[in-house]
């Protein structure tokens, strides 16, 4: 799910990795509002926020949402610029670049609250967000535009119009199509609220605290190997099975001799 890009690239390998990653964001999403009550998978309620202060001429103050949003933005634009640099690279997989990125910010993250006081609560904010627009520019490249997990508003709008489709079957023939882009809505909004819960409940009634990110990083670097694991394994058994037809046609050859 983490290798398949473009025509390679099926329904199921989106779903997949839609239920990952939409878990992960469900669960930093939790974890960052309880931490530094402020949200960190998504700039929407930023930029308001940002704009209300502008407004009021809160130069200071907005410029908080500002670096919000710009982390967002950055994170993106990394993860981005990181898939182009090494598209060429036929022997690395350029979309394991940005997971691997993630994984390391929300183990350091996790694992330095247990050593550290957390007192830059923006700074640490600011890091989930640019790890959250790391992975919306990477599934969105990696799906193209198909999926993607870290914020709800679009789904929504996109699971409205998908829904409203089924009452016009005259004007929306291609229903498999349209059943699936459903199906793939509701998983990714299920296992984002998922992901929420079992953040929140880690963080307040686990009393982990930020080891919740932990929690994420392990779930997305385990991922990641079973995906590679599983790779491995279909390249080594589809290997056999031709070493073993040419084998037999070889057999065959020998008797026809």
């Amino acid at each position: 799910m983490f290798k398949h890009h473009g025509k390679k690239r099926t329904r199921r390998h989106n779903i997949q990795i839609a239920i990952v990653l939409s878990f992960i964001a469900g669960i930093v999403n939790a974890t960052g509002f309880l931490a530094f009550h402020e949200l960190t998978t998504n700039v929407t309620g930023h930029f308001a926020l940002f704009i209300d202060d502008l407004a009021n001429f809160n130069f200071w103050k907005g410029a908080k949402y500002f670096l919000f949003i710009l982390s967002f933005l950055i994170g993106s634009f990394t993860s981005g610029f990181l898939i182009e640099m090494f598209r060429e690279n036929k022997k690395l997989n350029v979309y394991l670049i940005p997971s691997l990125i993630e994984c390391l910010i929300l183990f350091i993250i996790g694992i330095s609250s247990n050593f550290i006081e957390v007192s830059f609560t923006n700074l640490m904010a600011c890091s989930l967000l640019f790890v959250m627009g790391l992975q919306n520019a990477f599934v969105t490249k990696i799906s193209d535009a198909v999926v993607r997990t870290t914020h709800l508003t679009g789904l929504f709008t996109d699971l409205g119009i998908e829904l409203s489709y089924l009452f016009f079957p005259k004007s929306h023939a291609n229903r498999d199509k349209l059943i699936s882009n459903i199906k793939l809505r509701m998983y990714i909004i299920t296992f984002f609220f998922a992901g929420g819960m079992m953040g929140g409940y880690i963080y307040s009634e686990l009393y982990w605290g930020l080891n919740t990110l932990n929690v994420a990083g392990l779930i997305l670097l385990l991922s990641l190997f079973y995906d590679d694991m599983r790779l491995h394994t279909i390249k080594t058994t589809r290997r056999f099975q031709r070493l073993r037809r040419m084998r037999y046609a070889r057999k065959l050859i020998r008797k026809v001799d």
